[in-house]
């Protein structure tokens, strides 16, 4: 089988990731359990009639697409895959609450087209006039996991050449309040710098979009390779130790060839242990580092995790704002990361310098 490479990339988030000549430069600090995504300037990619007719996270799907394909040289992809989690809420919203407010009368059918969870790709592949292989996926933490291993089996079987990819969420005021009331989202406003030591129930939500493109052909601007990705619905009786020992061995490594470790940490007191674990146990002796201080959380959060691994392994520099610890290697080559969100639906993700 043919191997994956993540050949370029892009991405909005709360950071100004948006600009790929830069790496976390800048890093811009919140103190909210709810935070939004720094806007590009949409005008410099989408015609301002288009854009009034898209909800943001359509727009930051467009946009992170465009600057992943520029950077890749690419006008167009054999295929488009796309992971969501919750898809547009902000069209849901105003579609459910059109049918409340008329009493089932009289509804427009524009809010419910676009509310539709492939909206997305849909309009990046309008946008690219592909025809080929479009498909989303809506499996809650793991969608974009699921997008990339649907892409990696058809690379690897010669099944397309390049392929987009990406994870894109958006947060809307009425699904947050509802999450608030069963203490998801923290009750309290949230430093991103003391978020590990925040010690209460929730996590700091938000929204964004990360989309790379992936191909069997490799290129000198290549970010990295990847090598293998396992999801788990849940554990069991399995010990998340135990659960990367076999996924390690099964790609014939340990833990000591793994130069970095990417953990999902959230700042939730009651799943945070998940990733404690790891970091206290056998891989404590790895740089460790964390992310979702810098993007917050939402379903496709890993898909930044993934971002930043990519561009740790191509710059081969570590910002300091995400280090968990100072273990400094020589250099890094191979990078595991761990996601799971409430208990259920980790992740594994490994990727090697190319």
């Amino acid at each position: 089988m043919k191997p994956v490479y993540i050949n370029s990339l892009g991405s909005i988030s709360c950071q100004k990731t948006f600009d790929n000549s830069s790496f976390l430069d800048e890093i811009i600090s919140y103190e909210d359990h709810i935070i939004l995504a720094v806007d590009p300037n949409y005008k410099d990619y989408i015609s301002p009639a288009n854009s009034r007719r898209m909800a943001k996270g359509v727009k930051m799907g467009v946009v992170a697409s465009k600057i992943a394909l520029n950077e890749a040289n690419l006008e167009t992809v054999d295929a488009i895959i796309t992971g969501t989690g919750m898809g547009c809420l902000k069209d849901s919203e105003k579609f459910l609450s059109a049918i409340i407010n008329n009493d089932e009368q009289f509804l427009t059918p524009t809010s419910f087209i676009q509310s539709t969870h492939n909206t997305v790709g849909g309009q990046i592949a309008l946008g690219l006039q592909c025809k080929g292989y479009n498909f989303t996926y809506v499996h809650a933490s793991i969608s974009f996991e699921s997008a990339v291993l649907d892409a990696k089996l058809m690379l690897e079987n010669n099944e397309a050449n390049t392929i987009l990819v990406g994870g894109v969420d958006e947060i809307e005021d009425y699904t947050c309040s509802l999450h608030k009331l069963v203490n998801h989202i923290k009750k309290e406003k949230v430093n991103s710098t003391d978020l590990l030591r925040s010690k209460t129930e929730g996590a700091v939500f938000s929204e964004g979009a990360n989309f790379f493109v992936l191909s069997n052909l490799k290129q000198e601007s290549s970010y990295a390779q990847i090598v293998e990705i396992r999801t788990y619905n849940t554990l069991g009786n399995t010990s998340i130790t135990d659960t990367a020992s076999a996924f390690l061995k099964e790609n014939n490594l340990n833990t000591e060839v793994i130069d970095l470790l990417i953990l999902g940490n959230n700042g939730d007191v009651r799943y945070d242990g998940f990733y404690n674990e790891l970091s206290a146990g056998i891989f404590k002796n790895t740089q460790q580092v964390y992310y979702k201080h810098l993007c917050g959380e939402f379903n496709t959060a890993s898909s930044f995790g993934v971002w930043l691994a990519s561009k740790i392994l191509k710059t081969q520099k570590l910002p300091e704002q995400v280090k968990l610890n100072n273990i400094q290697p020589s250099n890094y080559k191979t990078v595991l990361l761990y996601n799971q969100y409430r208990g259920e639906n980790h992740s594994f993700t490994l990727l090697r310098r190319c």
